[in-house]
């Protein structure tokens, strides 16, 4: 076994070495080690309100599409034609009556069955009943859609959100916010710098001071369960934007994240792009989505903390790259967050034979 991946106690624990950040195999070993492995977010039930409404993501170079069927149900399937790749849906929709791929009109139904296909009459055994597409196991969770490549591998699902349920109490359901707004970044780091740098406070006072103004960084608090970790702050804000209560920052093994504030979840997904490259996306959905101000204030000093956020990642991305860094030693009290998410992927690695 490679010495850097042997656990760590969290008291002497260093971080990973700066080839798991910057080595030019790691985007394909994290694919098959990781993120095929795992449970992924997809989308809210808010974008999959009736029939035919669709999502599209990218599980980590998977194109996938999510959809509710003519039956109710919520499918999420590769969105990657049969016929020569093509793609089924290149945006979200509503009310698609059927999944048509734009390279040769191939028109699948919204359940994932090729219906037809143009001009394949002379095709000697073709039939369309044989064709559809590859479905994932989906699970819906407080209004969240997780949808898993390889679900006999990834965790338990009930063990995944273990206690979330729990401390957000029945006030707080996920499922009841609305008024979705996206926005992505595409930033110049490997994902797990950003998931490093997501699962740490220690560098609010540094990097964030509109952020640290709202927090109160000495009640900064982390707890950790089997896949997910927690960030508690009591928070104290302008009533035009939060107003007082507590912020809750929930991050999902391996790229998901929950943020909630009174009357806002926003959720964040890191799609790796690259060894050096990932994509960021924002979802933000409201309690009351009518409240125009407090929602273009929110997505305003989302907007604000996440520059700032970038700047950091690729500046960190750039010290991997340099051939300089060696391993750090992590603290014990401000990134125990980090060592949680560095010995799952320890584990993950040991798992693949690294």
């Amino acid at each position: 076994m490679d010495a850097d991946l042997a656990p760590q106690p969290q008291a002497t624990a260093t971080a990973l070495p700066a080839r798991f950040y910057a080595g030019p195999a790691m985007a394909a070993i994290d694919r098959n080690a990781i993120f095929d492995r795992s449970w992924q977010l997809v989308a809210h039930v808010s974008q999959l309100r009736g029939t035919g409404d669709h999502v599209v993501a990218n599980l980590a170079g998977l194109p996938v599409i999510a959809v509710r069927g003519g039956d109710g149900t919520v499918r999420v399937m590769h969105n990657v034609c049969r016929h020569r790749a093509g793609p089924i849906a290149q945006c979200d929709g509503l009310a698609a009556k059927a999944l048509r791929c734009r390279y040769h009109g191939w028109t699948y139904t919204l359940e994932g069955q090729l219906r037809s296909a143009p001009e394949m009459k002379d095709a000697q055994g073709f039939d369309v009943a044989d064709v559809r597409l590859p479905q994932l196991a989906v699970r819906i969770w407080q209004g969240l859609v997780f949808a898993a490549v390889d679900a006999a591998n990834a965790p338990d699902f009930d063990a995944f959100v273990a206690g979330i349920d729990a401390r957000l109490g029945p006030d707080r359901g996920l499922e009841h916010y609305g008024g979705h707004h996206r926005a992505s970044y595409d930033i110049a780091c490997n994902w797990k710098v950003y998931v490093d740098n997501y699962l740490e406070g220690y560098h609010v006072p540094f990097v964030h001071p509109g952020l640290n103004r709202l927090l109160d960084y000495r009640s900064y608090r982390t707890e950790l369960a089997r896949w997910h970790s927690l960030q508690w702050s009591p928070l104290e804000s302008d009533p035009a934007l939060y107003g007082n209560g507590d912020a809750l920052y929930y991050w999902l093994w391996p790229n998901s994240t929950l943020n909630i504030l009174p009357g806002r979840l926003q959720t964040n997904t890191v799609v790796p792009l690259g060894v050096d490259r990932c994509r960021v996306i924002f979802d933000s959905y409201y309690a009351d989505a009518g409240d125009a101000a407090r929602r273009d204030a929110d997505l305003a000093f989302s907007d604000e903390v996440q520059h700032e956020d970038i700047g950091i990642c690729e500046d960190v991305q750039r010290g991997f790259a340099s051939g300089s860094y060696v391993p750090g030693r992590l603290n014990p009290l401000r990134e125990t967050g980090v060592h949680h998410f560095h010995e799952l992927l320890r584990a993950a690695y040991r798992a693949d034979g690294l």
